[in-house]
């Protein structure tokens, strides 16, 4: 039970082209969004579409795969850990930031 205390699976398709950088040590790090949707009808009988957009980054070997295979409107799923952190952005306020940390990757659309 110990690997269910903090895992993300999500499917979606990829927001934007996944900006990869190659770092001083030689590794690799990928970062994308991805958009899930959910449909649910309002006590009205409107149909609604909920999107949440989700940050992903992607190391090492996964960025490879990111950087090869993945692409902008791509369907995919990713499973991951979610973690936070937050920085000092150049006007000098608190910025805080949410990401899933992709473990897998599973290319599954066409798109």
């Amino acid at each position: 039970m110990s690997n269910l205390r903090n895992k993300v699976q999500l499917i979606g398709n990829v927001g934007n082209t996944p900006e990869v950088r190659n770092l001083e040590s030689g590794k690799k790090v990928a970062g994308f969004s991805i958009a899930t949707n959910e449909f649910y009808r309002t006590s009205g009988g409107e149909k609604v579409q909920d999107t949440q957009w989700h940050n992903i980054v992607a190391w090492g070997k996964t960025a490879e795969i990111v950087e090869k295979y993945v692409s902008k409107g791509k369907e995919i799923a990713v499973e991951g850990k979610l973690t936070s952190r937050s920085f000092e952005s150049e006007d000098g306020t608190k910025k805080y930031v949410t990401e899933i940390i992709a473990g897998e990757i599973l290319l599954i659309g066409k798109g």
